[in-house]
């Protein structure tokens, strides 16, 4: 007896390369586009006052600065007030 195997033709043959090269690029695209992704959220998070904030502080004038540095120093003794305050 003999065996029946299916022929493909040409143009299904190359139908059936094009879509596994079709798949493996799609895959490969979405992999970098992942993989090497520009946008960085952690990049752009800023922990506190940055140089911009500091700069702006610089440029007060000396009465502010004495009347920033006297509120500055009473929150800090109040909180060690508040925190060696009996509960």
């Amino acid at each position: 007896m003999s065996e029946v195997t299916p022929a493909l033709t040409a143009s299904a043959q190359e139908d059936a390369k094009s879509s596994v090269f079709g798949e493996i690029k799609s895959f490969l695209h979405q992999f970098f586009i992942k993989a090497f992704d520009p946008y960085r959220p952690e990049l752009h998070y800023m922990r506190g006052p940055g140089p911009a904030c500091r700069a702006k502080e610089m440029a007060l004038s000396p009465a502010v600065q004495s009347m920033l540095a006297e509120i500055r120093a009473a929150k800090t003794t109040n909180k060690a007030a508040k925190s060696q305050a009996p509960s």
